[in-house]
Order: C-alpha cells, then sequence, then structure tokens
C-alpha cells in the first residue's frame, strides 16, 4: 500500500487532528499525550513490518490490536489519577472532537474502492458512523449553549453516536481474515492491518469510544449532583 497517496496522507492528518483535539480536550496532559504517541508508535512499527498481516498465526494477530488501548481505558476509570483527569475533561471539545469521523469515513470508502475493506464498513454498506461526525457540530452547539449542559439532547446523541461506533467496529471484526470471520469472505477487511491506517483501531476509535464513555460518567455524576 503507498504510504505517499493521498488517502494515506489524508488518513495521517485526520489521525494527528485526532490526537491534537482529544489532548485539548484533556486540558492539554502530557500523560496522555505520551500514552496516545506511544500507541502511535508501537502499531506503526508493527504494521510498517506486516504484524498484523500473518492471518496464520495464534493468536490472531488483528485482535493484538485493541487490548492495550482498552487496558489504558480502564486504568483510567479505575485509579485515582485517571479519574481526576476525567474530570477535567472538556465535554464540548470531546463532542466536537466527532467531526473527525467525517474523513475517516472518506477514507474508508477509498479503501474499499481500492479493494482493501468490504462495503458493509462503508456508508454505502452497513456504516453510518459518518452521521455522527455531521451532528457533532450541532450537538456541540445546542447542548452547551447558555452555558448550561442539555442532558437530554447530549444523552441521546452519546447513545446513538457509540451504537453506530460500535456497528461499524463489529462489522470490521468479522470481516478480519480470521478464525472469527463470517462475513467479506470475497473482500476481507485488511486495509485497516497497513501503515497508516492501522492507526483507525489502535488509536482513533479508542479516544472516540473513551469519549463515550467519559459522557455518560459526567453525565451521571451531573445527575447525581
Amino acid at each position: 500500500m503507498d504510504v505517499f497517496s493521498l488517502t494515506s496522507v489524508l488518513f495521517i492528518l485526520t489521525t494527528l487532528i485526532t490526537v491534537w483535539l482529544f489532548y485539548r480536550a484533556t486540558q492539554n496532559s502530557r500523560v496522555v499525550i505520551g500514552f496516545v504517541f506511544g500507541l502511535m508508535i508501537l502499531h506503526g512499527v508493527l504494521s510498517w513490518f506486516e504484524f498484523y498481516l500473518d492471518f496464520e498465526a495464534v493468536p490472531s494477530r488483528p485482535f493484538l490490536l485493541l487490548p492495550l488501548s482498552i487496558g489504558l481505558i480502564l486504568f483510567t476509570f479505575f485509579s485515582a489519577r485517571g479519574k481526576v483527569l476525567i474530570k477535567s475533561i472538556d465535554l464540548k471539545l470531546i463532542v466536537w472532537l466527532s467531526v473527525i469521523r467525517i474523513p475517516v469515513e472518506l477514507v474508508l470508502h477509498q479503501l474499499f474502492l481500492d479493494g482493501f475493506i468490504p462495503e458493509t464498513m462503508t456508508f454505502e454498506g452497513r456504516n453510518f458512523d459518518i452521521l455522527s461526525g455531521i451532528t457533532a457540530p450541532i450537538i456541540a452547539w445546542f447542548a452547551f449553549k447558555k452555558g448550561e449542559v442539555n442532558k437530554t439532547v447530549l444523552l441521546i446523541w452519546n447513545t446513538i453516536a457509540l451504537l453506530l461506533l460500535l456497528q461499524v467496529v463489529g462489522t470490521a471484526i468479522v470481516s478480519f481474515p480470521s478464525p472469527l470471520q463470517i462475513d467479506a469472505f470475497d473482500q476481507p477487511n485488511v486495509g485497516v492491518l497497513y501503515f497508516p491506517f492501522v492507526w483507525l483501531p489502535s488509536v482513533i476509535v479508542p479516544i472516540v469510544a473513551f469519549s463515550h464513555v467519559v459522557i455518560y460518567y459526567r453525565l451521571l455524576r451531573i445527575v447525581n449532583n
């Protein structure tokens, strides 16, 4: 896969913007940016040497993309320092972060056209995650106008956006060339195993998922208070 193609450059820029927005939302946390860049370097190097493309390995290597990120998310929610970080996150900016789902979906569509992922992972198939990106600016304005949080609007949007994310993640998982593959045998999901697109499942998706969970956590605190 051509690292210098327009699609690759667009995705690299999308990833960097995602990381920057997340960094800003966490009040410029150096710990957060350190962890994120660590993930980017780790998965970037492994994908550069096609580590994730060995489909005969046990355990299946594509499924090694998420455990570290999930572990860090769980650590954040269950550690004292992590809870302090979560309380400081800018909710409005974390909603704005979902705008990056628009260029992500455009990249996925191009990967489909190039034969690297199935159509079901695009907005022409069963992936409607782009709607979360399109509506994010509207929700960011409407849910936080007048300096107050509209809990109902934010909760409804957050739930729908999270379900859309989980739906496409599930589609991606069952489309990997692995023992769990039950879909897209004619055009399996291999595009996100190449550099730089490996940052989608290993960096962007965990950040977006974390953002949704943070919104639930903070809304629950607002209601209880």
